[in-house]
């Protein structure tokens, strides 16, 4: 399936109510979020107030000028909270207000309500928060060195390592070891819709409307801060405004608060963070420093691979454990290594946990492995195009972890990629640029993408489904999928409507709800469609089932001979003179059941934490992604001349959407690689707070051909009607944004090495312009 436009095909689209309703809301300004609801006559607004530093003990809190300000305001500190003051689910080290010690600045300390958004903030500003401070820590080595861990070490290790480092000198076959130190920076999420929840008293409990991901997830976390049992709370996730892993675990702080504001009140409670706010008490993708050493034989193939991950988890320990597996599990990238040792430390530091973020722990991996081979690119004299292509996954091959590679696709989108765009044809391209141009050189890079789809906790790898088939005919779907912009709800009504072959305009799909379908997992790990697709699809072939077997009776038929489709009763693929709003009609009066409830677990997942061996993914997306970058050698800015991807996506269930997120994860991975500057100070406090010091990817940055070709004949046995997840994988494609600039570096200053300190910013590129490294 190819698509070689640029975006401009996406803007020729014609949307109408009658083709792709949700995307006519949307472009629209018809779609409604959290905080356009209508609100309640006695609604209170809230506000949080942080703690002032980035650690600290014998907090204290002098909230004396809030309470003056208005009769409305009230303040409320830790020992308001009936329940349990914790949010930890690995661990339990995150309380949801700070008491006795604070770790992190920005950490929630007192909750503050009023009977407007205005007077919240201001009595909060109004809040005295003292104490004792104490030293902080922002540097992951540094928290290592201290012995400041959050769970023990996590190893995964294969092959003989001392042998495949064994020199040639030694009698090994190592003609070549390179190392180095690899750095990664944080990112921020910037959803357009900041962290926010209503919560309402209902019947004794609790109906909370929660910007998450894992509608679930803030259930279990509200329903112990406030001591009840999770029955007594609904949570119902509209459609987001962004999330990219940010509303995964950390939109429950923010539910939980507006519901302890409403159990204590009696009366609905909004919180609604500032943009500010947001950026300043919520944590971004994790920074990683990781050491990297690497064996080559004299022909350029990979012996052996050392990696050793200082992961910055921030103050508390979140999705830490997770985010680490996923980094070792991605280790050797694309390649086949025979010996590997992966280690990952969590380190506790005072900055906001870190958390969740697309990709999930891999691009930090990745972003290494590639590091590693740009080292050995230059040590060795191959060129890393070569390298690359010599050291390939292939079929069969086993994982340092011990999974099989099946239906292995990563050489076939690599050679695709090369025969779009030979290598010799590429070098002598940028080489004559480079010649004919003294301020501006050009680079390019490949990089290879293996990325393994499932959760990797091996419980969460599991969802349900409820469908409803009205008796006119129209159908209802609910799933745990939350929609966030990714297209999951546009995936889940066409699973739906081919199952049960009717027109998509007569399916609908509901917005998430605990007490719709419980028990759900965060949409998330770029399992959203996988899972709730399948669940939906059960729960369709359930109903499909009935359906045709009273077709059967109505008609006088076989069943074997029936299907549906086209909105009709098909027998033989014809037209068997029975409408589906007739047979369901009929079946309704026949007293058929019209409902069912799906649930699907992936199956064939297994893992042995002691040993570290085993299957933990579904299966494997594959691909490959060029970047040729040109850098201005005055101003050291750099600018994306133009992108090729190949990309296995499976069978696409909507091609349209899997091409946005394929770009949008590009984009993103770009601007981790080589724009957004996450910076702390040592102080712990977040220094670039605002849109205006936090550089994002934007319509100048993205004004490049981006060609897509997506891998023919590549359907997928292991997800839901032949696809394959698209949300996470691309995101890797970014990263070969920072070696094409560094490559394009490398031109304007011959015989310099590479250095590996993303992002790849303009003032790095000049202090490397500068004689520096």
């Amino acid at each position: 399936m190819k698509d070689r436009s640029d975006r401009s095909a996406l803007a020729a689209v014609r949307f109408d109510s009658g083709d792709r309703p949700e995307s006519l809301r949307n472009l629209t300004g018809a779609t409604k979020y959290l905080d356009d609801l209508p609100e309640a006559a006695n609604l209170l607004h809230a506000a949080v107030v942080p703690s002032p530093s980035g650690h600290g003990r014998r907090l204290r809190v002098d909230a004396s000028k809030a309470r003056e300000l208005d009769p409305s305001v009230l303040v409320l500190l830790a020992d308001s909270i009936p329940g349990e003051n914790q949010m930890g689910t690995a661990v339990d080290d995150e309380p949801l207000l700070a008491e006795g010690e604070w770790h992190y600045a920005g950490q929630p300390v007192a909750l503050v309500l009023a009977s407007s958004k205005r007077l919240a903030r201001a009595a909060a500003a109004l809040v005295r928060v003292t104490g004792e401070e104490l030293p902080v820590v922002t540097d992951p080595r540094e928290a290592f060195a201290k012995g400041q861990l959050i769970l023990k070490p996590r190893v995964q290790s294969s092959g003989d390592l001392a042998a495949a480092f064994r020199t040639e000198e030694q009698g090994g076959a190592a003609r070549w070891i390179v190392e180095g130190r690899a750095e990664s920076g944080g990112q921020e999420h910037v959803y357009l819709e900041t962290q926010g929840a209503i919560a309402e008293p209902v019947d004794g409990g609790l109906r909370l409307i929660s910007g998450t991901q894992a509608p679930s997830g803030v259930q279990k976390a509200v329903a112990r801060v406030l001591g009840i049992p999770m029955r007594e709370l609904e949570v119902e996730a509209m459609r987001l405004g962004g999330a990219f892993g940010g509303k995964e675990d950390q939109a429950a702080p923010w539910a939980a608060l507006a519901a302890l504001g409403a159990w204590v009140t009696g009366r609905p409670v909004k919180l609604v963070l500032s943009r500010r706010d947001d950026l300043r008490m919520t944590g971004k993708r994790h920074p990683y420093s990781t050491d990297f050493r690497l064996a080559l034989d004299a022909e350029g193939k990979f012996l052996g691979l050392e990696l050793d991950f200082y992961q910055n988890a921030g103050a508390a320990c979140d999705l830490s454990p997770a985010i680490i597996a996923r980094s070792l599990y991605h280790a050797a990238g694309a390649y086949r290594i025979p010996a590997v040792r992966a280690a990952g430390y969590m380190c506790r530091t005072n900055l906001p946990p870190f958390t969740a973020f697309r990709g999930f722990g891999a691009p930090q991996a990745i972003w290494a492995m590639e590091a590693a081979v740009s080292k050995a690119a230059e040590a060795t004299g191959i060129p890393a195009l070569e390298l690359q292509r010599r050291n390939l996954l292939r079929e069969g091959d086993l994982t340092h972890y011990g999974m099989k590679m099946e239906d292995c696709r990563a050489g076939r989108a690599f050679e695709l990629l090369l025969s779009r765009n030979p290598a010799a044809r590429l070098k002598a391209e940028i080489d004559d640029f480079n010649a004919a141009h003294g301020d501006r050189k050009r680079g390019s890079w490949v990089i290879p993408l293996a990325f393994g789809v499932s959760f990797t906790k091996l419980m969460m790898n599991q969802g349900g489904a409820l469908v409803h088939v009205f008796n006119d005919g129209s159908v209802s779907v609910s799933t745990g999928a939350v929609e966030m912009g990714q297209g999951v709800g546009r995936k889940v009504l066409v699973v739906a409507a081919r199952t049960l072959g009717v027109p998509e305009n007569l399916v609908r799909i509901e917005r998430t709800r605990t007490a719709t379908v419980a028990n759900t997992m965060p949409t998330a790990a770029s399992t959203g469609s996988d899972i709730n697709g399948a669940a939906a699809l059960a729960a369709c072939e359930e109903i499909r089932k009935r359906l045709l077997a009273f077709a059967a009776t109505v008609l006088g038929a076989p069943e074997d001979e029936l299907s549906l489709g086209n909105g009709l009763v098909l027998r033989g693929g014809r037209d068997a003179g029975l409408a589906w709003k007739d047979l369901v009609a009929k079946a309704h009066e026949a007293r058929v059941d019209l409902s069912a409830h799906g649930f699907y677990a992936t199956p064939g997942l297994f893992y042995d934490m002691k040993a570290e061996r085993g299957s933990p993914f579904a299966y494997h997306v594959y691909g490959a992604a060029l970047v040729v970058a040109e850098l201005d050698t005055l101003r050291g800015s750099s600018r994306i001349v133009r992108a090729d991807l190949v990309h296995d996506g499976g069978v696409p269930i909507d091609a349209l959407v899997d091409r946005g997120q394929i770009e949008g994860a590009f984009a993103q991975g770009l601007g981790w690689a080589i724009l957004e500057d996450l910076v702390y100070g040592k102080d712990g406090k977040l220094l670039s707070d605002t849109l205006s010091t936090y550089k994002l990817p934007d319509m100048k940055f993205m004004d490049f051909p981006i060609d897509i070709e997506l891998l023919d004949d590549a359907a997928n046995a292991k997800a839901v009607l032949g696809s394959k997840a698209v949300g996470e994988p691309p995101f890797q494609y970014g990263i070969a944004g920072y070696f094409a600039v560094l490559e394009a570096l490398k031109a304007a200053r011959p015989g310099a090495g590479g250095f590996f300190d993303l992002p790849l910013t303009q003032e790095k590129a000049l202090r490397f312009l500068d004689g520096g490294n």
